[in-house]
């Protein structure tokens, strides 16, 4: 309508490119004020076509007005108030300026929401966290647990192991805290000699480099403990040359 300055006109010709919904928008208020216009119209009085011919014609002229009326554009033109332009003009701006603030909270949110996805996730895992070492400190502090230490032998002299008896029902607990790292494709397996025979005690979980005390099989009267560094999944029988710690009872 004329009434921005060229600065003004460029963001709004910069906006309309970048979001559609504008345009659809300056359509519906192009059409309102249009709508606006035509039933605000008054049709002319039927005297003033007579009188435009008095003005334009006389004599024969007049004689040759009346045999052939010459053709007289009558095309109307609705004028829109100013304050109209005014308020078109802040509307539209206005929804520029909401369209943007909604595009940048819009963005706000969806970082806001990543982050607190994040937190979440690390709040479970200092949950699983603290379960883990709740249940660890049950295990050291039962009155019937007995510590037992396995030492390292000459294939890992500076491993360590605990197992942690239970004498009133025989079940076993594991430390293996202070065991080397596991190599790729192998998998720690705990082993309990009794009667001059090992007894497989299960596997030793290290999953991620996380170990925590873990419940292993139960053996009731056993002569000795060792750990052995096996194939992962375990094997029938201890592989003796990859024994890492042990320890007699």
């Amino acid at each position: 309508m004329g009434i921005a300055s060229p600065e003004e006109t460029q963001i709004v010709q910069e906006h309309l490119a970048q979001f559609p919904e504008l345009k659809e928008e300056l359509h519906g208020i192009e059409m309102s004020l249009e709508n606006y216009a035509l039933s605000q119209s008054v049709p002319p009085d039927p005297s003033v076509k007579e009188k435009l011919f008095n003005e334009l014609f006389s004599g024969e002229d007049k004689k040759k007005e009346v045999n052939e009326a010459p053709v007289v554009s009558m095309t109307k033109k609705y004028p829109i108030p100013l304050f109209y332009k005014s308020v078109a003009a802040a509307v539209f701006i206005l929804l520029i300026g909401s369209i943007v603030l909604n595009y940048t909270y819009f963005e706000k949110f969806h970082a806001a929401q990543d982050a607190l996805s994040e937190a979440q996730q690390k709040l479970n895992t200092q949950e699983r966290s603290n379960e883990a070492m709740s249940h660890d400190l049950d295990v050291v502090t039962d009155k019937y647990a007995m510590p037992v230490v396995l030492n390292g032998t000459p294939h890992a002299p500076d491993a360590l192991a605990k197992i942690f008896w239970m004498k009133n029902t025989g079940q076993v607990y594991i430390d293996p805290t202070n065991l080397p790292k596991v190599p790729p494709g192998k998998q720690y397996q705990l082993w309990g000699i009794v009667d001059g025979k090992p007894v497989s005690g299960g596997m030793i979980e290290t999953t991620k480099g996380v170990y925590h005390i873990q419940k292993m099989k139960s053996f009731g009267k056993v002569d000795a403990f060792a750990i052995t560094l096996e194939k992962a999944g375990g094997s029938p029988t201890p592989t003796m040359d990859q024994m890492i710690v042990s320890a007699k009872m």
